[in-house]
Protein backbone atom coordinates (compact mmCIF):
# COMPACT_ATOMS: atom_id res chain seq x y z
CA UNK A 1 0.00 0.00 0.00
CA UNK A 2 2.80 2.41 0.91
CA UNK A 3 4.58 1.60 -2.33
CA UNK A 4 1.44 2.42 -4.26
CA UNK A 5 1.13 5.69 -2.38
CA UNK A 6 4.74 6.54 -3.14
CA UNK A 7 4.18 5.85 -6.80
CA UNK A 8 1.09 7.97 -6.88
CA UNK A 9 2.95 10.74 -5.04
CA UNK A 10 5.68 10.99 -7.66
CA UNK A 11 5.63 14.06 -9.81
CA UNK A 12 4.35 13.22 -13.26
CA UNK A 13 6.42 14.30 -16.23
CA UNK A 14 4.38 14.85 -19.35
CA UNK A 15 5.17 12.70 -22.35
CA UNK A 16 5.25 15.90 -24.40
CA UNK A 17 8.19 17.22 -22.42
CA UNK A 18 9.95 13.86 -22.49
CA UNK A 19 9.53 13.62 -26.23
CA UNK A 20 10.65 17.23 -26.76
CA UNK A 21 13.67 16.71 -24.51
CA UNK A 22 14.91 13.50 -26.09
CA UNK A 23 14.21 14.82 -29.58
CA UNK A 24 16.28 17.90 -28.77
CA UNK A 25 19.08 15.68 -27.44
CA UNK A 26 19.01 13.71 -30.68
CA UNK A 27 18.97 16.83 -32.83
CA UNK A 28 21.77 18.32 -30.69
CA UNK A 29 23.95 15.24 -31.22
CA UNK A 30 23.32 15.21 -34.97
CA UNK A 31 23.83 18.96 -35.45
CA UNK A 32 26.94 18.99 -33.27
CA UNK A 33 28.39 16.08 -35.25
CA UNK A 34 27.73 17.86 -38.54
CA UNK A 35 29.03 21.14 -37.15
CA UNK A 36 32.26 19.49 -36.03
CA UNK A 37 32.69 17.94 -39.45
CA UNK A 38 32.01 21.26 -41.18
CA UNK A 39 34.32 23.13 -38.80
CA UNK A 40 37.17 20.65 -39.29
CA UNK A 41 36.75 20.65 -43.05
CA UNK A 42 36.56 24.42 -43.27
CA UNK A 43 39.53 25.03 -40.96
CA UNK A 44 41.57 22.48 -42.92
CA UNK A 45 40.80 24.45 -46.07
CA UNK A 46 41.81 27.68 -44.34
CA UNK A 47 45.02 26.10 -43.09
CA UNK A 48 45.82 24.83 -46.56
CA UNK A 49 45.31 28.35 -47.91
CA UNK A 50 47.75 29.66 -45.31
CA UNK A 51 50.29 27.08 -46.45
CA UNK A 52 49.77 28.19 -50.03
CA UNK A 53 50.38 31.81 -49.01
CA UNK A 54 53.65 30.79 -47.35
CA UNK A 55 54.66 28.76 -50.37
CA UNK A 56 53.88 31.64 -52.76
CA UNK A 57 55.81 34.07 -50.59
CA UNK A 58 58.82 31.77 -50.50
CA UNK A 59 58.64 31.38 -54.29
CA UNK A 60 58.49 35.16 -54.77
CA UNK A 61 61.39 35.85 -52.44
CA UNK A 62 63.45 33.06 -53.99
CA UNK A 63 62.82 34.26 -57.54
CA UNK A 64 64.11 37.73 -56.65
CA UNK A 65 67.19 36.75 -54.65
CA UNK A 66 68.57 33.77 -56.52
CA UNK A 67 69.81 35.90 -59.43
CA UNK A 68 72.93 36.63 -57.41
CA UNK A 69 75.95 34.41 -57.80
CA UNK A 70 77.64 35.24 -54.49
CA UNK A 71 76.54 35.28 -50.87
CA UNK A 72 73.74 37.75 -50.21
CA UNK A 73 74.39 41.02 -48.47
CA UNK A 74 71.99 43.28 -46.63
CA UNK A 75 71.95 45.86 -49.38
CA UNK A 76 71.21 43.29 -52.03
CA UNK A 77 68.25 41.99 -50.10
CA UNK A 78 66.91 45.44 -49.27
CA UNK A 79 67.14 46.47 -52.89
CA UNK A 80 65.22 43.41 -54.07
CA UNK A 81 62.60 43.18 -51.38
CA UNK A 82 61.83 46.80 -50.44
CA UNK A 83 59.33 48.56 -52.73
CA UNK A 84 60.77 51.50 -54.75
CA UNK A 85 58.79 54.67 -53.99
CA UNK A 86 61.18 57.34 -55.35
CA UNK A 87 59.89 57.55 -58.90
CA UNK A 88 58.59 60.89 -60.15
CA UNK A 89 55.32 59.50 -61.35
CA UNK A 90 53.35 58.78 -58.16
CA UNK A 91 50.46 57.18 -60.03
CA UNK A 92 52.86 54.77 -61.70
CA UNK A 93 54.52 54.02 -58.33
CA UNK A 94 51.17 53.21 -56.66
CA UNK A 95 50.28 50.91 -59.51
CA UNK A 96 53.63 49.13 -59.24
CA UNK A 97 53.36 48.75 -55.50
CA UNK A 98 49.83 47.25 -55.45
CA UNK A 99 50.56 45.00 -58.39
CA UNK A 100 53.67 43.59 -56.72
CA UNK A 101 52.87 40.13 -55.32
CA UNK A 102 55.62 40.41 -52.74
CA UNK A 103 54.17 43.64 -51.40
CA UNK A 104 50.74 42.04 -51.23
CA UNK A 105 52.17 39.15 -49.20
CA UNK A 106 54.10 41.52 -46.94
CA UNK A 107 50.93 43.49 -46.27
CA UNK A 108 49.27 40.54 -44.48
CA UNK A 109 49.36 41.13 -40.75
CA UNK A 110 50.17 37.55 -39.90
CA UNK A 111 53.05 37.11 -42.41
CA UNK A 112 56.66 37.70 -41.32
CA UNK A 113 59.45 37.44 -43.94
CA UNK A 114 63.07 37.05 -42.86
CA UNK A 115 66.18 36.57 -45.00
CA UNK A 116 69.37 35.19 -43.49
CA UNK A 117 72.92 34.94 -44.73
CA UNK A 118 74.71 31.66 -45.10
CA UNK A 119 76.09 32.16 -41.59
CA UNK A 120 72.62 32.67 -40.13
CA UNK A 121 72.82 36.47 -39.83
CA UNK A 122 69.52 38.22 -40.39
CA UNK A 123 69.73 40.39 -43.48
CA UNK A 124 66.07 41.37 -43.83
CA UNK A 125 62.84 41.38 -41.85
CA UNK A 126 59.47 42.55 -43.11
CA UNK A 127 58.39 43.32 -39.53
CA UNK A 128 60.12 43.41 -36.22
CA UNK A 129 60.25 39.94 -34.73
CA UNK A 130 62.38 37.73 -32.49
CA UNK A 131 62.30 34.60 -34.59
CA UNK A 132 65.39 32.53 -35.21
CA UNK A 133 66.52 30.69 -38.28
CA UNK A 134 65.45 27.09 -38.61
CA UNK A 135 67.81 25.88 -41.27
CA UNK A 136 66.86 23.24 -43.79
CA UNK A 137 68.43 21.66 -46.88
CA UNK A 138 65.23 22.02 -48.88
CA UNK A 139 61.99 23.95 -48.88
CA UNK A 140 59.55 22.83 -46.22
CA UNK A 141 56.64 24.16 -44.18
CA UNK A 142 56.39 23.03 -40.56
CA UNK A 143 54.04 23.67 -37.64
CA UNK A 144 55.50 25.10 -34.47
CA UNK A 145 54.30 26.81 -31.29
CA UNK A 146 55.05 30.37 -30.28
CA UNK A 147 53.70 32.05 -27.16
CA UNK A 148 51.34 29.09 -26.67
CA UNK A 149 49.89 29.35 -30.19
CA UNK A 150 50.42 27.32 -33.31
CA UNK A 151 52.26 28.99 -36.18
CA UNK A 152 53.44 27.91 -39.61
CA UNK A 153 57.09 28.33 -40.61
CA UNK A 154 58.23 28.07 -44.23
CA UNK A 155 61.97 27.62 -44.81
CA UNK A 156 63.88 27.57 -48.11
CA UNK A 157 67.65 27.57 -48.83
CA UNK A 158 68.42 30.15 -51.55
CA UNK A 159 70.55 28.64 -54.33
CA UNK A 160 72.08 30.82 -57.04
CA UNK A 161 70.59 30.31 -60.50
CA UNK A 162 73.99 31.00 -62.02
CA UNK A 163 76.23 28.56 -60.19
CA UNK A 164 73.87 26.68 -57.81
CA UNK A 165 75.78 27.77 -54.70
CA UNK A 166 74.02 28.50 -51.38
CA UNK A 167 73.71 32.25 -51.03
CA UNK A 168 71.34 32.50 -48.02
CA UNK A 169 68.06 31.39 -46.44
CA UNK A 170 64.48 32.68 -46.73
CA UNK A 171 62.08 32.12 -43.86
CA UNK A 172 58.38 32.98 -43.83
CA UNK A 173 56.37 32.83 -40.59
CA UNK A 174 52.57 32.81 -40.57
CA UNK A 175 51.21 33.60 -37.10
CA UNK A 176 47.76 32.36 -38.25
CA UNK A 177 45.97 35.31 -36.64
CA UNK A 178 43.55 35.67 -39.55
CA UNK A 179 43.06 31.91 -39.59
CA UNK A 180 42.19 31.88 -35.88
CA UNK A 181 39.89 34.88 -36.23
CA UNK A 182 38.01 33.20 -39.08
CA UNK A 183 37.85 29.92 -37.15
CA UNK A 184 36.43 31.71 -34.11
CA UNK A 185 33.76 33.38 -36.24
CA UNK A 186 32.89 30.06 -37.84
CA UNK A 187 32.70 28.36 -34.42
CA UNK A 188 30.43 31.15 -33.13
CA UNK A 189 28.15 30.83 -36.16
CA UNK A 190 27.97 27.06 -35.83
CA UNK A 191 27.26 27.34 -32.09
CA UNK A 192 24.40 29.74 -32.79
CA UNK A 193 23.07 27.39 -35.46
CA UNK A 194 23.24 24.48 -33.01
CA UNK A 195 21.32 26.42 -30.37
CA UNK A 196 18.73 27.59 -32.87
CA UNK A 197 18.34 24.04 -34.24
CA UNK A 198 17.87 22.59 -30.77
CA UNK A 199 15.38 25.28 -29.81
CA UNK A 200 13.38 24.89 -33.02
CA UNK A 201 13.45 21.08 -32.75
CA UNK A 202 12.21 21.27 -29.15
CA UNK A 203 9.34 23.57 -30.10
CA UNK A 204 8.39 21.50 -33.14
CA UNK A 205 8.66 18.25 -31.16
CA UNK A 206 6.45 19.64 -28.39
CA UNK A 207 3.83 20.88 -30.87
CA UNK A 208 3.96 17.64 -32.86
CA UNK A 209 3.67 15.42 -29.79
CA UNK A 210 0.88 17.58 -28.40
CA UNK A 211 -1.03 16.97 -31.63
CA UNK A 212 -0.20 13.27 -31.63
CA UNK A 213 -1.24 12.91 -27.99
CA UNK A 214 -4.55 14.67 -28.50
CA UNK A 215 -6.30 11.38 -29.39
CA UNK A 216 -4.63 9.68 -26.41
CA UNK A 217 -5.91 12.48 -24.16
CA UNK A 218 -9.42 11.88 -25.50
CA UNK A 219 -9.04 8.16 -24.85
CA UNK A 220 -7.79 8.90 -21.33
CA UNK A 221 -10.73 11.23 -20.65
CA UNK A 222 -13.16 8.54 -21.77
CA UNK A 223 -11.50 5.93 -19.55
CA UNK A 224 -11.61 8.31 -16.56
CA UNK A 225 -15.32 8.98 -17.14
CA UNK A 226 -16.11 5.27 -17.29
CA UNK A 227 -13.91 4.64 -14.24
CA UNK A 228 -15.70 7.37 -12.29
CA UNK A 229 -19.15 6.25 -13.42
CA UNK A 230 -19.35 2.60 -14.58
CA UNK A 231 -22.86 3.25 -15.89
CA UNK A 232 -21.60 6.08 -18.11
CA UNK A 233 -22.22 5.83 -21.85
CA UNK A 234 -19.09 7.88 -22.59
CA UNK A 235 -17.20 6.70 -25.67
CA UNK A 236 -14.12 7.91 -27.52
CA UNK A 237 -15.24 10.26 -30.32
CA UNK A 238 -14.28 9.61 -33.92
CA UNK A 239 -10.59 10.59 -34.03
CA UNK A 240 -10.45 10.75 -37.85
CA UNK A 241 -6.72 10.04 -37.74
CA UNK A 242 -6.92 6.75 -39.68
CA UNK A 243 -3.95 5.29 -37.83
CA UNK A 244 -3.15 2.96 -34.92
CA UNK A 245 -4.66 5.39 -32.41
CA UNK A 246 -7.93 5.37 -34.33
CA UNK A 247 -7.86 1.57 -34.26
CA UNK A 248 -7.15 1.70 -30.53
CA UNK A 249 -10.11 4.02 -29.98
CA UNK A 250 -12.41 1.70 -31.95
CA UNK A 251 -11.13 -1.27 -29.98
CA UNK A 252 -11.70 0.54 -26.68
CA UNK A 253 -15.22 1.56 -27.71
CA UNK A 254 -15.96 -2.03 -28.73
CA UNK A 255 -14.63 -3.28 -25.40
CA UNK A 256 -16.71 -0.73 -23.48
CA UNK A 257 -19.82 -1.69 -25.48
CA UNK A 258 -19.16 -5.36 -24.79
CA UNK A 259 -18.61 -4.69 -21.09
CA UNK A 260 -21.81 -2.63 -21.03
CA UNK A 261 -23.70 -5.52 -22.61
CA UNK A 262 -22.35 -7.95 -20.05
CA UNK A 263 -23.31 -5.62 -17.19
CA UNK A 264 -26.79 -5.17 -18.66
CA UNK A 265 -27.09 -8.91 -19.16
CA UNK A 266 -26.08 -9.55 -15.59
CA UNK A 267 -28.58 -7.04 -14.29
CA UNK A 268 -31.26 -8.42 -16.58
CA UNK A 269 -30.42 -11.95 -15.45
CA UNK A 270 -30.78 -11.02 -11.79
CA UNK A 271 -34.02 -9.13 -12.42
CA UNK A 272 -35.50 -11.92 -14.53
CA UNK A 273 -34.56 -14.70 -12.14
CA UNK A 274 -35.80 -12.79 -9.12
CA UNK A 275 -39.04 -12.02 -10.93
CA UNK A 276 -39.66 -15.52 -12.22
CA UNK A 277 -38.65 -17.28 -9.00
CA UNK A 278 -40.98 -15.15 -6.92
CA UNK A 279 -44.08 -17.13 -7.93
CA UNK A 280 -42.79 -20.69 -7.34
CA UNK A 281 -41.19 -19.64 -4.07
CA UNK A 282 -44.49 -18.07 -2.97
CA UNK A 283 -46.38 -21.24 -3.95
CA UNK A 284 -43.98 -23.48 -2.04
CA UNK A 285 -44.07 -21.18 0.98
CA UNK A 286 -47.87 -21.12 0.90
CA UNK A 287 -48.12 -24.91 0.88
CA UNK A 288 -45.58 -25.25 3.68
CA UNK A 289 -47.43 -22.67 5.79
CA UNK A 290 -50.69 -24.55 5.19
CA UNK A 291 -49.07 -27.83 6.15
CA UNK A 292 -47.65 -26.33 9.32
CA UNK A 293 -51.00 -24.92 10.34
CA UNK A 294 -53.32 -27.85 9.71
CA UNK A 295 -52.68 -29.62 6.42
CA UNK A 296 -50.15 -32.14 7.70
CA UNK A 297 -52.90 -33.96 9.53
CA UNK A 298 -54.93 -34.41 6.33
CA UNK A 299 -53.31 -37.02 4.06
CA UNK A 300 -54.99 -35.66 0.92
CA UNK A 301 -53.91 -32.09 1.60
CA UNK A 302 -50.43 -33.31 2.52
CA UNK A 303 -50.05 -35.26 -0.70
CA UNK A 304 -51.44 -32.43 -2.83
CA UNK A 305 -49.10 -29.87 -1.21
CA UNK A 306 -46.06 -32.09 -1.61
CA UNK A 307 -46.85 -32.71 -5.28
CA UNK A 308 -47.39 -29.02 -5.94
CA UNK A 309 -44.18 -28.09 -4.12
CA UNK A 310 -42.26 -30.76 -6.05
CA UNK A 311 -43.67 -29.50 -9.33
CA UNK A 312 -42.70 -25.90 -8.53
CA UNK A 313 -39.23 -27.08 -7.49
CA UNK A 314 -38.77 -28.83 -10.82
CA UNK A 315 -39.96 -25.72 -12.62
CA UNK A 316 -37.45 -23.61 -10.67
CA UNK A 317 -34.70 -26.07 -11.61
CA UNK A 318 -35.71 -25.90 -15.27
CA UNK A 319 -35.85 -22.11 -15.11
CA UNK A 320 -32.38 -21.83 -13.59
CA UNK A 321 -31.00 -24.23 -16.22
CA UNK A 322 -32.49 -22.22 -19.06
CA UNK A 323 -31.28 -18.94 -17.59
CA UNK A 324 -27.77 -20.38 -17.48
CA UNK A 325 -28.15 -21.48 -21.10
CA UNK A 326 -29.18 -17.96 -22.06
CA UNK A 327 -26.30 -16.45 -20.11
CA UNK A 328 -23.83 -18.74 -21.89
CA UNK A 329 -25.42 -17.95 -25.24
CA UNK A 330 -24.65 -14.27 -24.69
CA UNK A 331 -20.92 -15.04 -24.38
CA UNK A 332 -20.52 -17.36 -27.36
CA UNK A 333 -18.03 -15.12 -29.18
CA UNK A 334 -15.62 -15.59 -26.28
CA UNK A 335 -15.78 -19.41 -26.07
CA UNK A 336 -16.91 -20.89 -29.39
CA UNK A 337 -15.64 -18.47 -32.03
CA UNK A 338 -13.75 -21.08 -34.09
CA UNK A 339 -16.16 -24.06 -34.08
CA UNK A 340 -17.24 -25.52 -37.45
CA UNK A 341 -20.22 -27.85 -37.97
CA UNK A 342 -21.71 -29.92 -40.79
CA UNK A 343 -25.29 -28.60 -40.95
CA UNK A 344 -26.58 -31.45 -43.14
CA UNK A 345 -25.34 -34.07 -40.70
CA UNK A 346 -26.81 -32.37 -37.61
CA UNK A 347 -30.13 -31.71 -39.36
CA UNK A 348 -30.50 -35.35 -40.37
CA UNK A 349 -29.60 -36.51 -36.84
CA UNK A 350 -32.22 -34.30 -35.17
CA UNK A 351 -34.81 -35.32 -37.76
CA UNK A 352 -34.22 -39.03 -37.10
CA UNK A 353 -34.23 -38.55 -33.31
CA UNK A 354 -37.58 -36.74 -33.30
CA UNK A 355 -39.15 -39.35 -35.58
CA UNK A 356 -38.15 -41.98 -33.04
CA UNK A 357 -39.24 -40.02 -29.95
CA UNK A 358 -42.59 -38.84 -31.38
CA UNK A 359 -43.98 -41.70 -33.48
CA UNK A 360 -47.43 -40.13 -33.37
CA UNK A 361 -46.19 -37.14 -35.44
CA UNK A 362 -45.49 -37.02 -39.15
CA UNK A 363 -42.13 -35.44 -39.97
CA UNK A 364 -41.14 -34.55 -43.52
CA UNK A 365 -37.61 -33.57 -44.50
CA UNK A 366 -36.82 -31.71 -47.75
CA UNK A 367 -33.07 -31.47 -48.42
CA UNK A 368 -32.31 -29.22 -51.40
CA UNK A 369 -28.55 -29.14 -50.83
CA UNK A 370 -26.20 -30.89 -53.26
CA UNK A 371 -23.43 -31.61 -50.79
CA UNK A 372 -22.47 -31.20 -47.16
CA UNK A 373 -22.88 -27.64 -45.88
CA UNK A 374 -20.50 -26.23 -43.24
CA UNK A 375 -21.10 -23.22 -41.03
CA UNK A 376 -19.20 -21.64 -38.17
CA UNK A 377 -21.24 -22.75 -35.16
CA UNK A 378 -20.77 -25.10 -32.23
CA UNK A 379 -22.51 -28.40 -33.04
CA UNK A 380 -24.38 -28.64 -29.71
CA UNK A 381 -25.71 -25.11 -30.14
CA UNK A 382 -27.15 -25.91 -33.57
CA UNK A 383 -28.74 -29.05 -32.13
CA UNK A 384 -30.15 -27.05 -29.24
CA UNK A 385 -31.75 -24.50 -31.57
CA UNK A 386 -33.34 -27.23 -33.71
CA UNK A 387 -34.66 -29.01 -30.61
CA UNK A 388 -36.16 -25.76 -29.29
CA UNK A 389 -37.98 -25.09 -32.58
CA UNK A 390 -39.20 -28.68 -32.99
CA UNK A 391 -40.37 -28.78 -29.34
CA UNK A 392 -42.37 -25.63 -29.99
CA UNK A 393 -43.89 -27.14 -33.13
CA UNK A 394 -44.89 -30.32 -31.31
CA UNK A 395 -46.33 -28.59 -28.22
CA UNK A 396 -48.73 -26.47 -30.23
CA UNK A 397 -49.75 -28.99 -32.91
CA UNK A 398 -52.54 -30.75 -31.06
CA UNK A 399 -54.95 -31.27 -33.96
CA UNK A 400 -52.76 -31.73 -37.03
CA UNK A 401 -49.69 -33.60 -35.82
CA UNK A 402 -47.42 -32.80 -38.71
CA UNK A 403 -44.10 -30.95 -38.92
CA UNK A 404 -42.27 -30.00 -42.12
CA UNK A 405 -38.49 -29.52 -42.11
CA UNK A 406 -36.44 -28.17 -45.02
CA UNK A 407 -32.78 -27.42 -45.71
CA UNK A 408 -31.60 -25.31 -48.65
CA UNK A 409 -28.74 -23.01 -49.69
CA UNK A 410 -28.36 -19.74 -51.55
CA UNK A 411 -25.15 -18.10 -52.79
CA UNK A 412 -23.68 -17.62 -49.33
CA UNK A 413 -26.31 -18.69 -46.78
CA UNK A 414 -27.88 -21.92 -45.61
CA UNK A 415 -31.61 -21.79 -44.84
CA UNK A 416 -33.33 -24.01 -42.27
CA UNK A 417 -37.13 -23.94 -42.06
CA UNK A 418 -39.42 -25.67 -39.56
CA UNK A 419 -43.17 -25.46 -40.15
CA UNK A 420 -45.99 -26.59 -37.87
CA UNK A 421 -49.74 -26.56 -38.42
CA UNK A 422 -50.77 -25.69 -34.89
CA UNK A 423 -52.39 -22.73 -33.21
CA UNK A 424 -50.31 -19.99 -34.83
CA UNK A 425 -49.48 -16.57 -33.43
CA UNK A 426 -51.30 -13.30 -33.90
CA UNK A 427 -49.57 -10.35 -35.56
CA UNK A 428 -49.76 -8.50 -32.27
CA UNK A 429 -47.63 -11.14 -30.53
CA UNK A 430 -45.36 -12.18 -33.37
CA UNK A 431 -42.75 -9.46 -32.66
CA UNK A 432 -42.54 -10.41 -28.98
CA UNK A 433 -42.00 -14.16 -29.12
CA UNK A 434 -38.20 -13.80 -28.90
CA UNK A 435 -38.41 -11.71 -25.73
CA UNK A 436 -37.41 -13.30 -22.45
CA UNK A 437 -40.24 -14.94 -20.49
CA UNK A 438 -42.80 -13.90 -23.08
CA UNK A 439 -45.70 -16.33 -23.47
CA UNK A 440 -48.70 -15.73 -25.65
CA UNK A 441 -50.99 -17.88 -23.51
CA UNK A 442 -49.36 -17.89 -20.09
CA UNK A 443 -51.81 -20.32 -18.51
CA UNK A 444 -51.51 -22.95 -21.25
CA UNK A 445 -47.75 -22.48 -21.51
CA UNK A 446 -47.44 -23.03 -17.79
CA UNK A 447 -49.36 -26.28 -18.16
CA UNK A 448 -46.99 -27.39 -20.92
CA UNK A 449 -43.97 -26.65 -18.78
CA UNK A 450 -42.83 -23.55 -20.67
CA UNK A 451 -40.88 -20.73 -19.07
CA UNK A 452 -40.74 -18.43 -22.10
CA UNK A 453 -36.97 -18.70 -22.56
CA UNK A 454 -36.53 -21.25 -25.37
CA UNK A 455 -36.96 -18.90 -28.30
CA UNK A 456 -34.87 -16.27 -26.54
CA UNK A 457 -32.04 -18.81 -26.28
CA UNK A 458 -32.44 -19.83 -29.94
CA UNK A 459 -32.52 -16.21 -31.08
CA UNK A 460 -29.40 -15.31 -29.10
CA UNK A 461 -27.49 -18.39 -30.26
CA UNK A 462 -28.15 -17.76 -33.95
CA UNK A 463 -27.34 -14.05 -33.74
CA UNK A 464 -24.11 -14.82 -31.89
CA UNK A 465 -22.96 -16.80 -34.94
CA UNK A 466 -23.83 -13.93 -37.31
CA UNK A 467 -27.03 -15.49 -38.54
CA UNK A 468 -30.69 -14.53 -38.22
CA UNK A 469 -33.91 -16.23 -37.18
CA UNK A 470 -37.39 -15.12 -38.23
CA UNK A 471 -40.99 -16.25 -37.91
CA UNK A 472 -44.03 -16.21 -40.16
CA UNK A 473 -47.33 -17.13 -38.55
CA UNK A 474 -51.04 -16.89 -38.97
CA UNK A 475 -53.44 -17.42 -36.11
CA UNK A 476 -55.09 -20.81 -36.42
CA UNK A 477 -52.87 -22.00 -39.33
CA UNK A 478 -49.48 -22.59 -37.73
CA UNK A 479 -46.04 -21.03 -37.89
CA UNK A 480 -42.83 -21.20 -39.92
CA UNK A 481 -39.48 -20.53 -38.23
CA UNK A 482 -36.56 -19.83 -40.58
CA UNK A 483 -32.86 -19.77 -39.74
CA UNK A 484 -30.13 -18.34 -42.01
CA UNK A 485 -26.43 -18.90 -41.35
CA UNK A 486 -23.39 -17.92 -43.47
CA UNK A 487 -21.77 -20.82 -45.31
CA UNK A 488 -18.04 -21.48 -45.03
CA UNK A 489 -16.63 -21.67 -48.55
CA UNK A 490 -14.22 -24.35 -49.81
CA UNK A 491 -14.75 -26.65 -46.82
CA UNK A 492 -14.10 -30.28 -47.61
CA UNK A 493 -15.76 -33.11 -45.76
CA UNK A 494 -12.42 -33.96 -44.14
CA UNK A 495 -12.38 -30.54 -42.45
CA UNK A 496 -15.27 -31.59 -40.26
CA UNK A 497 -13.58 -32.31 -36.93
CA UNK A 498 -16.73 -33.78 -35.43
CA UNK A 499 -16.99 -31.03 -32.83
CA UNK A 500 -19.43 -32.10 -30.20
CA UNK A 501 -20.13 -35.52 -31.73
CA UNK A 502 -19.86 -37.15 -28.36
CA UNK A 503 -22.80 -35.15 -27.06
CA UNK A 504 -26.27 -36.50 -27.64
CA UNK A 505 -29.27 -34.60 -28.83
CA UNK A 506 -31.22 -35.11 -25.65
CA UNK A 507 -28.47 -34.03 -23.21
CA UNK A 508 -29.25 -30.32 -22.99
CA UNK A 509 -27.88 -29.06 -19.67
CA UNK A 510 -30.25 -31.14 -17.61
CA UNK A 511 -29.32 -33.58 -14.88
CA UNK A 512 -32.50 -35.60 -15.44
CA UNK A 513 -33.26 -37.84 -18.39
CA UNK A 514 -36.01 -35.86 -20.10
CA UNK A 515 -37.89 -35.87 -23.32
CA UNK A 516 -36.96 -33.07 -25.75
CA UNK A 517 -40.12 -31.20 -24.81
CA UNK A 518 -38.98 -31.05 -21.18
CA UNK A 519 -35.22 -30.63 -21.41
CA UNK A 520 -35.37 -27.09 -22.78
CA UNK A 521 -38.43 -25.08 -21.84
CA UNK A 522 -39.23 -22.84 -24.78
CA UNK A 523 -40.72 -19.48 -25.53
CA UNK A 524 -44.22 -20.81 -25.83
CA UNK A 525 -46.75 -19.31 -28.18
Amino acid sequence: MSQANNKSGKRKISLKWKWAFFTSIGVLAIVVAFSVLIFNRFTNVLLEQERMHIDNTLSTVSSRLTNYSSTLGKGDVERCLRPQLNSGDSQSDDRNIYSDSLVVNFSRDSILVNVYSVNGKRLFESKKNDSKLASSSKRKIITSRQNGKNILIGIEPLLSKKNGSLIGYAQVIDELSSYRATARKLAAILAILVLISVLISMILAYVLVAELLRPINQIQETINKVKTDPDSDARVPDLKTHDELSDLADLLNSMLDQTRRYIDQQQQFVEDVSHELRTPVAVIQGHIDMLLRWGKDDPEVLEESLKASLQETKRMKSLVSEMLDLSRAEQIELNYGEEITNVTEVFEQVYNDFKMIHPDFTFTFDDDTDDHVYVQIYRNHLEQVLVILLDNAIKYSEKRKEVHMSLSTSMSMVNIAIQDFGEGISQEDINKVFNRFYRVDKARSRDKGGNGLGLSIAHRLIEAYHGNISIESSLGYGSIFQINLPILKNMSQEDDNGSGEGDTLLNLNSSDSKEPDQSNQKNDH
